[in-house]
């Protein structure tokens, strides 16, 4: 089994920045991908950005473009999420999410381990 845990966020400003961690435990686990969700409250859970580590490609929802980022650090078998020029609208419960296999990098479903998410409040 494959555990995901988020940590990092926070309350912060308008224009702030904040990094999520997402470090993973358990079975040796070499994952194909890796995405970044958020679910803000009354709304479904949407893509942020996903990467094919095959590729090093990254895919982004365009809210996001040009301001969130991700890295890893394979020797701590941890992703970050670098979230800057944050927005009112980025407020939600953020989740990171593996998948063993290449996949259709957008969808939710398609990924095989989630997190717990972490909470991310950005006050204007």
């Amino acid at each position: 089994q494959v555990q995901l845990v988020e940590s990092g966020g926070g309350f912060v400003q308008a224009g702030d920045s904040l990094r999520l961690s997402c470090a993973a435990s358990g079975q040796t686990f070499s994952s194909a991908a890796m995405g970044w969700f958020r679910q803000a409250p009354g709304k479904e859970r949407e893509f942020v950005l996903g990467t094919r580590w095959s590729s090093g490609y990254t895919y982004y929802a365009d809210s996001v473009r040009g301001r969130f980022s991700m890295s890893r650090d394979i020797a701590k078998n941890t992703v970050y999420l670098q979230m800057n020029s944050l927005r009112p609208e980025d407020t939600a419960v953020y989740y990171c999410a593996a998948a063993k296999s290449e996949i259709q990098i957008m969808v939710a479903r398609a990924y095989d381990y989630w997190g717990q998410g972490t909470q991310v409040t950005v006050s204007s």
